[in-house]
C-alpha cells in the first residue's frame, strides 16, 4: 500500500519535472532539484493545513528549490560569471517594490497574476475557478501585466538586458510605493 507522500508524488512528478526542466534546461540538474523537491515533500508534508492545495503548494515548493539551486550556484559560481555586485542590489530593491505594486491593482486583476504567476495556476485553471471564458481569464492575466507594467513605468527606471535581467533599477524621486 503507497503512502500520502507517494501518492502525491506519482500523480504529480512528471509535471513538476517538466516544470524544473523548462526553468533549468538541464536534465541532471532537473534531476538533482526534482530530488530535493521529494525530500521537501516528505519531510514537510505535515505544514500543509489544505490538502485541497497540494498543487498550489507543491508548486511552491518546486519554485523555492529552483531559487535555492540559483543562489547556491552563485555563490559557487566564479568571479568571472557571477552577477555584479549592482546587478544583485538592482534585482533586490526592485524584488521589494513588487509587491507594494501588486497590491495596488484593481482586485480582479491582482487575483489573476497571483494566481498564474505565483500559485502556478495555468489561465484554463485560473477560468475555472473564477467560472470565466479561457479568453475572458487570458485577457485578465494580459490586463493585470499592463498595469503592473505602467504603475513600474511611473515609479521607476528600469534598465534590461536582453533577457529581460534587470541592470539597473532607480525609484522616481515621487514613488510612494518602493
Amino acid at each position: 500500500m503507497r503512502s500520502k507522500v507517494e501518492t502525491i508524488w506519482m500523480e504529480h512528478y512528471k509535471e513538476l519535472e517538466r516544470f524544473i526542466f523548462s526553468r533549468l534546461k538541464d536534465t541532471d540538474i532537473t534531476n538533482d532539484v526534482l530530488q530535493d523537491v521529494f525530500l521537501k515533500l516528505h519531510g514537510k508534508i505535515d505544514t500543509l493545513k489544505n490538502e485541497e492545495k497540494i498543487k498550489p503548494w507543491l508548486y511552491r515548493v518546486t519554485r523555492n528549490t529552483i531559487a535555492d539551486h540559483f543562489r547556491e550556484q552563485k555563490f559557487s559560481a566564479n568571479t568571472d560569471t557571477m552577477a555584479s555586485e549592482s546587478e544583485i542590489n538592482a534585482n533586490e530593491r526592485f524584488a521589494g517594490c513588487v509587491q507594494p505594486h501588486i497590491n495596488k491593482l484593481p482586485d480582479i486583476y491582482k487575483e489573476a497574476l497571483i494566481k498564474t504567476e505565483f500559485q502556478n495556476y495555468s489561465q484554463l485553471q485560473l477560468a475555472e475557478e473564477l467560472n470565466i471564458s479561457y479568453s475572458g481569464a487570458k485577457s485578465r492575466v494580459q490586463r493585470a501585466k499592463e498595469l503592473l507594467k505602467g504603475y513600474f513605468k511611473q515609479c521607476c527606471n528600469i534598465s534590461n538586458d536582453k533577457y529581460g535581467n534587470i541592470l539597473n533599477f532607480d525609484v522616481k524621486k515621487d514613488c510612494k510605493l518602493c
